[in-house]
């Protein structure tokens, strides 16, 4: 049974150390919520929300200079880069559900809820399809170090809606749509096209990501009378340490409905 309110539910996912646990909890959640299975939303919930989301004993979490450098090359090499895409998808699961009950629960519509739901649900499935995949292979989610830095946007954006929503879908997200087609080439040549065509997957679902996060942060920004582009340009110097690589794949961002404007100045050196 859910629990009386999204709240708790959403606690529960957070909390949960047991990865795939968590992903069937974020799933089942969803359906919950979609079903008018919950009594209410409690708005307080930020309050009580965990500066570091449940995490299983393993993988061992690395700093990102301290990972292994990995390739799609032979069973190691295509192993290693769909342990990693298993590990950000974990990561996107308590991301899009730590936004939900940080920022929605007292403050946003049904359809601010049910569209960052929607994303948890997705990034759920996507972490079943890629931990499924390493199992076929003849490993676990686990096996790898994973790169301990991923929780970091939303650590350094808890108390910024519009951080947050910049720099997680419209940075982080957008620049997995930038990398990932030259990534299922290399696993079609390598001869995967199972993890290739699951892999497509994923990247078709992404593009819908980014433009959920364009949506509503374009939405917050007008409300507030401000210009997307501007805001958006000092919310990535604020948040994101670094640049914005290029090459982009304009093509991806552009059905994403995310412009060439916000991410083509930012593309040169940034002071932090």
């Amino acid at each position: 049974m859910p629990h009386p309110d999204l709240a708790d539910g959403l606690l529960e996912v957070l909390s949960c150390t047991d990865a795939m646990e968590k992903a069937r909890l974020a799933r089942d959640l969803v359906a919950n919520w979609r079903a008018g299975a919950y009594k209410g939303r409690r708005g307080a919930c930020g309050m009580a929300l965990p500066d570091y989301p449940g995490r299983p004993e393993t993988p061992e979490l690395r700093a990102p200079r301290d990972m292994p450098r990995r390739s799609v090359g032979g069973e190691k090499g295509r192993f290693a880069l769909l342990h990693a895409l298993a590990h950000i998808e974990l990561n996107a699961i308590d991301l899009a559900f730590d936004l939900v009950a940080r920022f929605g629960l007292a403050d946003q519509s049904d359809e601010f809820i049910d569209d960052w739901l929607g994303v948890g649900d997705d990034e759920a499935r996507h972490f079943m399809m890629v931990a499924n995949r390493l199992e076929e292979l003849g490993g676990h989610y686990g096996d790898l170090p994973a790169h301990a830095g991923l929780w970091e946007a939303a650590e350094k954006t808890k108390s910024d809606l519009l951080g947050r929503l910049a720099v997680v879908p419209m940075v982080l997200e957008a620049r997995g749509l930038d990398v990932t087609p030259g990534m299922i080439i290399r696993l079609r040549q390598s001869g995967d096209e199972t993890s290739a065509g699951m892999i497509g997957i994923i990247y078709r679902e992404e593009q819908d990501h980014v433009r959920t996060g364009v949506k509503w942060f374009t939405h917050f920004v007008d409300a507030m009378g401000g210009n997307p582009s501007e805001i958006f340009h000092l919310m990535v110097r604020t948040y994101f340490r670094g640049i914005l690589k290029p090459p982009f794949n304009h093509e991806a961002r552009e059905n994403s409905h995310l412009p060439a404007s916000f991410y083509e100045p930012l593309s040169m050196k940034i002071d932090n």
